[in-house]
């Protein structure tokens, strides 16, 4: 990483004035904001320098360890590192948890060869599997370590996680109700999802994620089935074809190991473009679009055995989402905000297979599949006077929500200051009746909103940060810990762009100052991020 030199800070107030440093600090950056209204872009490497708060490599850089880069430009900046690096880079950086690790601890995992499936990492997808399975091959490949080095310490056995706690040891839950949250004329779909957890006795707190495993649609499944021209009561695994195919397995989109298997039973034209997919071509311009059952319309001279076709598909992954409820203000009950987006496959609009799930297929009574992740440090302040900034645009609300019901619940007395944005605002203001309720009460200190469509000119979240900028640095030079959730490739970092203008425009520091700012305020555990 390249060294930023830091500049002298602005100094209006003289030292000798009688004023505290955090009041000198404050009135510097009064008067420089006075001075001076454009925001500061930021350079390549100062974007960088802000990731480098959260670095979790050996010697504390993870320079790729950014959710909005592009993985050839991750595993350019890996180039010459240790292996584990190298495929920690190639993860989707967005320490989710939904692979049962953050990124750095699977790279781990796999280099150790401790865990050997290559697919977990959900948000990176395709493109992260493949470029894994590349770099495992190489661990055989790598050179003897020489004869003075220690052997590495074997990794411990695993231990099995309490019923509930992994994704690899779920529990029943039972799912209760679902309420849209959008009203008329909105573009967007969000439910309020609710689950009964006191059957199971499972627990969580704020900040946690919970997982849950998504059943495939019996109608999609039959006809799977029937393309393959088996029967559904075909044994599979101890199981009948049409269990396996609901309860274990991926049905979109299709791996390359299903394209592997078309061409080692179909020929001529049909074969080399069925390798052409398993390598990651797109011959017809139609891969993005293609799941498991549009492979099998695309090759229809292709039917598989049932057991190789299932062995050719991906175990069916969890899907997490944050948590909107607090346990100590509703002991029992856990709530989720989910967003459905719909998408086109193979000429047909589709929801994701677990908004389908959650928004139309379950229904109350019915019992799913869940786990509780614990949470990778997105949690409230040790200490319940500190006092906290939450920027929660769309459904990134959900753990906002959950703070501030639990701050409620525990009569934290900490100021609460909550950034929510959305299109519009008449028909897409999640839970308005609770938050200006909780304006009312006085536990919602602040309530800043944006909304991007209800203007000739687009409004986000960190454009109404810039507004409030002078209050926003004085509840940071306050001591505030400050949360950001939602989208990781352009809110997240625009929010943070925008945090280093205020530091600097505010806090009377100059560009690099405010980068390191920033970046210790990660460092400290005061700036967490719970991005997807």
């Amino acid at each position: 990483m390249n060294q930023i030199t830091p500049s002298s800070k602005i100094e209006i107030i003289p030292s000798s004035a009688p004023f505290s440093e955090a009041q000198r600090s404050w009135l510097n950056g009064f008067f420089a904001g006075l001075l001076s209204d454009a925001p500061t872009p930021l350079s390549a490497e100062q974007g960088a320098a802000v990731m480098q708060g959260a670095g979790d490599s050996d010697d504390g850089e993870a320079p790729w360890h950014d959710q909005t880069m592009p993985i050839a430009d991750r595993m350019k900046l890996a180039e010459g590192r240790p292996l584990r690096r190298r495929m920690m880079a190639a993860m989707a950086q967005q320490d989710c948890g939904q692979c049962g690790y953050d990124c750095h601890n699977y790279s781990e995992a796999i280099a150790s060869k401790s865990e050997a499936r290559l697919n977990l990492c959900v948000p990176g997808g395709k493109e992260t599997a493949r470029m894994l399975k590349s770099l495992y091959e190489e661990i055989d490949k790598a050179p003897a370590a020489p004869s003075s080095t220690p052997a590495a310490t074997p990794a411990p056995p695993a231990v099995v996680a309490e019923p509930g706690r992994s994704r690899d040891n779920p529990i029943a839950a039972t799912f209760l109700s679902r309420r849209l949250l959008n009203k008329s004329g909105s573009e967007k779909e969000t439910w309020h999802i609710e689950f009964d957890l006191s059957g199971c006795g499972l627990d969580y707190v704020v900040g946690d994620s919970f997982g849950i495993f998504a059943r495939n649609d019996i109608g999609l499944v039959d006809q799977i089935i029937a393309l393959l021209g088996a029967s559904h009561t075909t044994r599979v695994n101890g199981k009948t074809l049409r269990e396996v195919l609901i309860d274990d397995v991926s049905l979109s989109p299709a791996p390359d190991s299903l394209f592997e298997l078309i061409s080692f039973i179909t020929g001529g034209a049909q074969r080399e473009k069925a390798r052409a997919l398993a390598q990651g071509e797109d011959p017809d311009g139609d891969a993005a679009t293609l799941d498991v059952m549009a492979v099998l319309q695309k090759f229809p001279g292709a039917r598989p055995h049932p057991e190789a076709f299932v062995e050719a598909l991906e175990p069916l992954q969890p899907r997490l989402y944050s948590i909107s409820s607090s346990h100590n203000a509703t002991p029992g009950q856990l709530s989720l905000t989910v967003d459905c987006v719909r998408y086109v496959v193979n000429k047909r609009k589709r929801l994701g297979l677990a908004s389908t799930f959650l928004a139309e297929r379950i229904k109350p009574g019915d019992e799913l599949k869940v786990y509780v992740q614990k949470a990778h440090g997105f949690a409230l302040p040790a200490d319940p006077k500190t006092p906290i900034i939450m920027i929660g645009p769309g459904t990134g609300i959900a753990p906002f929500r959950a703070f501030l019901l639990d701050r409620r619940a525990t009569g934290a007395p900490g100021k609460n200051w909550l950034f929510f944005g959305h299109q519009r605002s008449d028909c897409d203001f999640f839970y308005a009746d609770e938050l200006n309720a909780m304006k009312t009460s006085g536990l919602l200190t602040r309530l800043s909103l944006a909304w991007s469509r209800d203007g000739d000119k687009k409004f986000y979240v960190q454009d109404r940060m810039r507004e409030v900028g002078r209050e926003v640095w004085t509840w940071l030079a306050e001591g505030a810990n400050l949360y950001i959730c939602g989208d990781a490739k352009r809110m997240a970092k625009d929010v943070e762009r925008a945090l280093v203008d205020i530091v600097a425009k505010f806090g009377a520091r100059s560009t690099d100052e405010a980068v390191s700012f920033v970046a210790e305020l990660k460092k400290k555990g005061r700036f967490q991020q719970d991005v997807y």
